[in-house]
């Protein structure tokens, strides 16, 4: 055990946490202001527990990754609700978005921003929406993908959630053969991904024991650099052309400058639907995580590996 607990903190030793914490959560927005009363999105609302999901978001971050391997993305407009959130002595880097320009973008800037600081760092993206019951298993989880990812560093790899209904909300996943493994079972190529599908089609994939897509994802930040070459070029040009410029006076500028002429690109849509060789997916172990998309997953309590 020692041994395996060892060599699991030295494939971590260059892990980074990005936080996604941009959404709106417009869906359970009735809910959230009847808790605290104003229109601040999910991730900022304690909904389960006495912590926001964004702080428990982040506990289960500085599992894996200290706060200056952790950087946590959002939009200028949150910037009040984010000061909240941040113990003193444990504040990560945050990039404010001046708009919002999708999925893509929340990803690949903090991506753009590590690869800058760390040629050789994985990333690990947390949505910050999520529940997550037993954060050390989730943790443990990641840690063991991570390690996989630095065997094969040009896998990326998602983190699926057992389907338990046609829910047309959530990615699909169909896995495929084995190329790897962790303590509770396989890392499978990915054969397809249907994001959002028709309630038919979900239904189908449910039947075909297809994975949801919990957004949780482990790649190296090289490999989605070379990725958004590829799939994303407007959105690469940009932010290859402003990332000289991360981490001086002029950070802020250079961000306004590339969101200005940015597309706006759902990651899911343009990068995971692209059928990549290299893409795979590890099924989480068993227990309770739920996106609390909607009321009636918050209000059921049969959420386990959800």
């Amino acid at each position: 055990m020692d041994d395996r607990r060892a060599a699991l903190d030295d494939a971590t030793a260059h892990a980074w946490a990005v936080v996604l914490a941009g959404g709106e959560g417009i869906r359970l927005r009735s809910l959230t202001r009847a808790i605290v009363g104003d229109d601040r999105p999910k991730q900022y609302v304690p909904l389960i527990s006495a912590d926001s999901l964004l702080r428990q978001t982040l506990e289960r971050a500085a599992r894996l990754s200290p706060p200056e391997r952790t950087v946590v993305v959002s939009h200028e407009r949150h910037a009040c609700w984010l000061a909240a959130e941040f113990a003193p002595d444990r504040s990560p880097k945050v990039l404010l978005q001046p708009e919002n320009k999708e999925t893509a973008a929340g990803v690949m800037l903090p991506v753009y921003w590590i690869a800058a600081r760390d040629p050789e760092a994985t990333v690990v993206v947390f949505p910050s929406d999520h529940f997550v019951l037993e954060g050390a298993s989730f943790v443990a989880h990641v840690a063991e993908v991570v390690a996989f990812v630095e065997r094969q560093r040009d896998r990326v790899v998602l983190l699926g959630a057992r389907a338990t209904e046609p829910d047309t909300e959530y990615g699909w996943i169909q896995p495929g053969e084995a190329v790897g493994a962790t303590a509770s079972g396989p890392i499978s190529r990915v054969d397809r991904f249907r994001e959002k599908p028709t309630r038919e089609v979900a239904a189908v994939c449910l039947a075909r024991e297809w994975l949801w897509n919990t957004f949780v994802m482990v790649a190296k930040a090289s490999t989605l650099v070379s990725v958004a070459d590829v799939l994303l070029p407007e959105l690469h040009r940009r932010l290859t052309a402003v990332t000289p410029l991360f981490g001086t006076q002029r950070e802020e500028w250079a961000i306004r400058q590339a969101y200005e002429f940015l597309p706006r690109q759902n990651f899911s849509e343009t990068v995971l639907q692209a059928a990549l060789p290299f893409l795979a997916v590890s099924t989480l172990p068993p227990l309770t995580w739920s996106d609390l998309g909607t009321q009636p997953h918050i209000d059921c309590s049969s959420s386990s590996e959800r």
